[in-house]
């Protein structure tokens, strides 16, 4: 049976044969620039660079620059893990299409393991790197709220965890090994909270029992933001996909959560295209269709880079 690389490449290559991609199709229409504001709420930051230095890893630059270890490997295929070298410039991916989800309060989006802020006064939205559930014991999707705020937290850990490891003791007062770290948001949902972390490693990984895991120091530019009530949708979006005002599509793909552990295991994972990816853009380019340029199409639906990557010619 072919595989679903295999058919989603003969179906470019029949796009393209029948003109889809060509730039010569009729009924082309002129873009209109998307305002300012309109270009807010689909995109935020911008692409940064960083040259790495003799003894860095890129473990080390991830944590230096408040990302996750998942995302710079992602961004950066090429380059050794443990040793990336002196001079080698690597791609930071600190620019992001927003998720399609409410934009208000927090919003989470697992494979990206970003979490976002939108302030309430309608400014650009902020972005923090974060730790997310491991394999079968997944971060729950859907809408919630904070209901409770603590500082400096203490954590009582649950039967579940206690289970997994009896040597636990059954309080953690707070302090520099408190795995709840400096600050913590309780979801609506039990057990579940968004919260700091004694190790800071854990971030931008799957491997909690379930809670979003943020580094101290960026939890507590969080908190202070976030009041009891605000909002939470967690949601689990590989592809996004939007016009900017520089009147050019824009494609970002992101592994999957299982790929991120394959990065994790191995440092990458066989290409696979998301199973909607054609459709999606072909829906979303409408009448310019005819200006998609389905080889970026491919390379960014494989690669799975997690940055936006320019669709159109």
């Amino acid at each position: 049976m072919p595989s679903r690389l295999t058919l989603d490449r003969r179906r470019l290559l029949a796009l393209v044969s029948a003109g889809v991609g060509s730039g010569l199709l009729a009924g082309s229409l002129p873009l209109r620039s998307a305002t300012a504001e309109e270009r807010a709420r689909k995109v935020v930051g911008r692409m940064q660079s960083y040259r790495a230095r003799a003894e860095d890893t890129l473990v080390d630059i991830a944590r230096r620059n408040h990302l996750g270890f998942v995302e710079v490997k992602a961004a950066n295929p090429g380059v050794d893990v443990w040793l990336p070298g002196e001079g080698t410039e690597i791609l930071l991916p600190t620019q992001r299409l927003l998720p399609d989800a409410p934009q208000r309060g927090v919003v989470i989006n697992l494979c990206e393991m970003c979490l976002y802020y939108y302030p309430s006064d309608g400014g650009e939205a902020m972005t923090f790197a974060i730790g997310i559930g491991r394999e079968g014991r997944g971060t729950p999707m859907g809408s919630t709220s904070i209901v409770r705020k603590a500082e400096h937290p203490t954590w009582y850990p649950p039967e579940s965890i206690r289970a997994e490891k009896p040597e636990l003791p059954s309080v953690f007062p707070p302090g520099p090994d408190n795995p709840l770290g400096t600050r913590a948001l309780y979801l609506g949902w039990p057990a579940y909270l968004i919260h700091g972390t004694a190790l800071p490693e854990g971030v931008g990984r799957r491997v909690s029992a379930g809670c979003i895991r943020m580094y101290n120091e960026e939890v507590e530019r969080l908190y202070p933001l976030c009041g009891v009530g605000t909002p939470v949708t967690v949601v689990d979006q590989e592809v996004k996909i939007a016009w900017l005002d520089d009147g050019e599509l824009y494609l970002e793909v992101s592994p999957s959560q299982e790929q991120a552990d394959r990065i994790e295991i191995s440092g990458y994972f066989e290409p696979e295209m998301p199973a909607d990816l054609i459709d999606r853009v072909l829906e979303t380019a409408g009448a310019q269709s005819g200006r998609l340029n389905w080889a970026a199409i491919e390379r960014a639906g494989q690669e799975r880079r997690g940055y936006p990557i320019r669709i159109t010619t």
